[in-house]
């Protein structure tokens, strides 16, 4: 199916809500703020596991203020990742990104954090535009409910799909260095068996260039 960019929220989120309880036998008993940072804050969060022992397991997250379970399960989505082609579909947009975590080049989708008041719609248009000059003309789908690293942090994701056009230049920002760029299939195959790759872009380029 196909989706207009008319201004506004083009689609409705559903994410089942779950019962913290069921299908587990550990018991979340709270949380602590350990640091805030100017753009990530650190917790620990207590459990007691089967047999009563008692766990702390650190995290990261968005939110500077988690004092409930369903704060720290995440209602809200902090950031869009976008999954394109171009206009006809025979190419896959993925950048090169220096990820100052990793200290080294890695190949990414496009992605962003949603500002305050924002469609994820509405944010995937903007992070495209600045991160690759592109223009966002189709979406075809959106999915809720996927996290970034579910080992430390609770970052939440949707994940966008549609066609992008235009011509590639530089990030607005000086503070990220970004190289766009088309794949076909072929190209693709190629570049998994020789480059680093974000795990979630790996998981669907393999995917798609086997296809």
């Amino acid at each position: 199916m196909q989706k207009g960019l008319a201004e506004g929220p083009y689609f409705v989120y559903t994410f089942e809500k779950r019962n913290a309880a069921e299908g587990t036998v550990m018991q979340y008993k709270g949380i602590r703020k350990v640091h805030e940072g100017k753009f990530i804050t650190r917790y620990d969060v207590d459990y007691l596991t089967e047999e009563g022992h008692p766990k702390t397991y650190e995290i990261i997250s968005r939110n500077r203020e988690i004092t409930t379970l369903e704060a720290l399960q995440n209602p809200t989505p902090d950031s869009v990742i976008l999954i394109l082609t171009d206009e006809s579909g025979e190419r896959l947009l993925v950048s090169r990104e220096y990820r100052m975590a990793m200290a080294q080049w890695i190949y990414n989708f496009p992605a962003g954090l949603i500002d305050p008041g924002e469609t994820p719609e509405q944010s995937a248009k903007r992070e495209l535009w600045e991160e690759t000059g592109l223009t966002l003309t189709r979406i075809d789908d959106v999915l809720d409910g996927s996290y970034s690293a579910i080992g430390f942090s609770n970052e939440r994701n949707v994940c966008v799909f549609g066609a992008a056009a235009g011509e590639f230049r530089k990030s607005t920002s000086d503070a990220e260095e970004i190289v766009p760029g088309w794949y076909t299939k072929a190209e693709m195959r190629t570049l998994l068996r020789t480059a680093p790759f974000a795990a979630r872009t790996q998981a669907y380029c393999y995917l798609w260039a086997n296809s």
